[in-house]
């Protein structure tokens, strides 16, 4: 896997960027991961499209290809382009979604916080009131009437978001890390499409950390997890 440092981007530069990449690759081409940061923008889901509405005018809002609903992206957050072959990898999109949660929470355990996901609600999460802990919290089930689509998030705020899409087998879009950056943008929407969900960031957790103490890390992890 080529890993290349983008540094600061802009959004909708590095989207086409992106499909470029995927239309004109072969089969036979290296799987690359792209890695940056991207001034303050809302990307939408295919899933939020129809129920567009204005959020905050001194912030961009794109829409995109990608599943899932609505995110915000800004700086001190890492975010993340496997550009990768799931055939020659011989993963399914679940295995996949898996894989890159995985990374995550490897990385965040590199940095002593304990991290968990949530069962219907793709993505990665932290308990803030005890961030190293390791005791198994009832949020990572669904919620109180057992249906997979109730995910349960008593106790947790998200750390890290998912949005990916497939084209021909090759993946594109990825993941979104929050280290160090201003939250409040968030509180303009519902992330991922969740009322009342809360974000976090290492900051916030104790850690005095930056994005490039951080990305090489998760660079690490997930070449190891996007590894046949």
């Amino acid at each position: 896997m080529i890993v290349k440092h983008l540094g600061l981007t802009e959004y909708s530069q590095t989207y086409e960027a992106m499909q470029q990449f995927t239309r004109e690759r072969s089969n036979t081409d290296p799987d690359e991961l792209w890695l940056c940061e991207h001034p303050s923008v809302y990307t939408l889901g295919l899933s939020e499209q129809s129920t567009l509405t204005p959020l905050r005018a001194d912030i961009p809002c794109v829409k995109t290809n990608r599943g899932g609903q609505i995110t915000y992206h800004g700086p001190g957050q890492i975010v993340a382009y496997p550009l990768v072959n799931l055939s020659r990898l011989n993963f399914f999109v679940r295995e996949y979604v898996f894989r890159l949660e995985e990374a995550i929470i490897k990385t965040l355990n590199h940095f002593d916080v304990t991290a968990h996901r949530v069962a219907s609600a793709p993505g990665v999460y932290v308990n803030t009131q005890d961030p190293h802990g390791h005791g198994v919290l009832r949020a990572q089930n669904s919620g109180p009437k057992g249906s997979a689509s109730e995910p349960n998030f008593m106790g947790l705020s998200k750390i890290a978001a998912l949005g990916v899409k497939v084209s021909r087998h090759f993946t594109y879009h990825g993941l979104a890390l929050n280290v160090a950056m201003d939250l409040s943008p968030f509180s303009s929407i519902h992330p991922c499409g969740y009322e009342g969900l809360n974000t976090t960031d290492l900051r916030s957790l104790g850690l005095v950390l930056n994005c490039a103490d951080v990305q090489p890390v998760l660079a690490e992890k997930m070449q190891t997890y996007l590894s046949p």
